[in-house]
């Protein structure tokens, strides 16, 4: 089977809206790309949890006709990660924008306080710097007013990571905020746990903050579609 789709999954506070240029870019150059929008960001569920979310992405995997290419953002590259144990067979590829694979029995995306069950945007304090620095003003408004609060039944999740074949999934790393030299260094020293047993991890640069989404749609089409 060859990869028939990309599969596109948003990171916290994110709906599938966050990938219409990066999409649009994508069928332009002839590959079609299914945004996921996962349940608790976008659906109004605020109950949701990250065995739903799992269950919607592998529903968009299911839904290809052949073997699908899995972009996971932030801290969805853990989703997608969890994608590729789940479905070894359908998956072709693995692309991890921004962020890494959390291991087996570790917390989903623990980081910032909750709030009445769900987890809102902390504001930019956290990301001030290199993820930020290619926001201005107004787009920074415009991302806080779309922001999704995420349910803590998702934030808090566990990671289940069952099926060793996950290892065989050519992953190709896009570095935002982070060079690929870094991310280097991070695998070899094992600050990533995942990663050093992933048989073919290639790295790729972009010069963007942390939403390469938004601020370079076109550059990030480009190295998703030739991946």
């Amino acid at each position: 089977m060859t990869a028939e789709q990309i599969v596109l999954l948003g990171g916290l506070w994110l709906d599938g809206s966050v990938w219409t240029g990066v999409a649009s870019e994508l069928e332009k150059r002839g590959r079609h790309a299914a945004s996921v929008t996962l349940p608790g960001q976008g659906d109004g569920n605020v109950s949701a949890t990250l065995a739903d979310q799992v269950t919607a992405v592998l529903a968009a995997v299911d839904a290809g006709l052949g073997r699908s290419v899995v972009v996971g953002h932030s801290a969805a590259c853990t989703l997608a990660w969890m994608a590729a144990d789940a479905r070894p067979g359908r998956v072709a590829k693995v692309v991890l924008i921004g962020g890494f694979p959390s291991s087996d029995g570790q917390p989903y995306a623990d980081f910032f306080e909750i709030t009445e069950g769900v987890m809102p945007f902390p504001g930019w304090g956290p990301f001030e710097g290199a993820d930020a620095a290619d926001l201005d003003e107004q787009a920074r408004r415009a991302f806080e007013a779309a922001a999704i609060p995420v349910p803590e039944g998702v934030a808090r999740g566990v990671v289940h990571l069952t099926d060793e074949r996950r290892f065989d999934i050519p992953v190709v790393m896009v570095c935002p905020e982070f060079t690929p030299a870094q991310a280097r260094e991070w695998i070899a020293a094992g600050d990533i746990p995942e990663l050093p047993r992933a048989k073919h991890v290639d790295l790729v640069d972009i010069d963007s903050g942390h939403w390469p989404m938004v601020t370079r749609p076109t550059e990030l089409a480009r190295i998703l579609a030739a991946v």
